[in-house]
């Protein structure tokens, strides 16, 4: 490159062969290196043919990821519904027989389908056992016992069976009506029974409360539970039977619990 009014020199490129080849290679070399920061860092890669397959598989996963945190949430949701209902004393029947239920049927059917004579001299003994366990002297309690929170609403009926249900009172309530707890304590034992119903027996320290024919528990062993907290249902169909022991002595429950 020159002036062009006194032709003096002001730049000059001196290209060789070599020069031009070494120049287009270095070019070339930096073109790949473009082009492959380019693929690997930005979402350019989406649009090859081997990363567009394994972001179909990745987001097939996180769907099925998002479905599954989704069914959770509304589980729990119907679980903490229903612990709500239970503790407010206002249960609503499920629309869907849960596990549970299907299971008491398929027992149901097979204790009716296995019924006969031994059977039933089995489950009469197994009864008259668990009736006995808690039972350490045969008298009534002549202890001062404090008012007690009523256990359940309905009416005080005869029991069937005064000689077998001694130590019980009968209670006959409507369906879904919850049981609560005559006082503050702790659950010691949950049980089914041979008629799927359970017992729940409570220490009060040194009251224990025992509640049978409950349909549905709510409370597992071990659970503290305050005087008048839910524990459990009734269906209606059995009497909810309450007994009340002091120290191994029975107490009578119409005595203690305002009805």
């Amino acid at each position: 490159m020159l002036e062009d009014t006194t032709l003096r020199e002001v730049f000059h490129l001196r290209v060789s062969l070599m020069g031009a080849i070494g120049v287009i290679a270095l070019s070339f070399v930096l073109l790949i290196v473009l082009m492959s920061l380019l693929i690997m860092y930005t979402p350019v890669r989406n649009i090859l043919p081997g990363y567009s397959a394994s972001l179909r598989q990745q987001l097939v996963q996180e769907t099925a990821r998002v479905d599954s945190l989704q069914a959770d949430l509304t589980l729990q949701r119907q679980y903490l519904d229903v612990i709500k209902q239970l503790t407010a004393g206002d249960i609503e029947t499920d629309s869907v027989q849960s596990l549970d239920s299907v299971q008491r049927v398929e027992r149901a059917q097979i204790l009716e389908q296995l019924h006969n004579d031994a059977t039933a001299a089995f489950q009469e003994q197994y009864e008259l056992k668990e009736r006995d366990r808690l039972l350490l002297f045969d008298n009534i309690s002549t202890r001062a016992v404090p008012q007690l929170y009523r256990p359940v609403r309905g009416a005080v009926v005869q029991s069937p069976d005064p000689e077998e249900h001694r130590y019980a009172l009968s209670v006959r309530t409507a369906g879904n009506e919850p049981v609560l707890s005559v006082m503050r304590g702790n659950i010691v034992l949950v049980e089914r029974a041979e008629d799927n119903t359970f017992t729940l027996v409570l220490q009060h320290a040194p009251l224990v409360s025992v509640y049978r024919h409950v349909t549905k528990p709510a409370k597992t062993p071990g659970a503290a539970v305050e005087a008048g907290e839910a524990i459990g249902t009734t269906d209606g169909k059995k009497d909810l039977e309450i007994e009340i022991w002091n120290g191994g002595a029975f107490v009578n429950p119409g005595e203690v619990i305002v009805w």
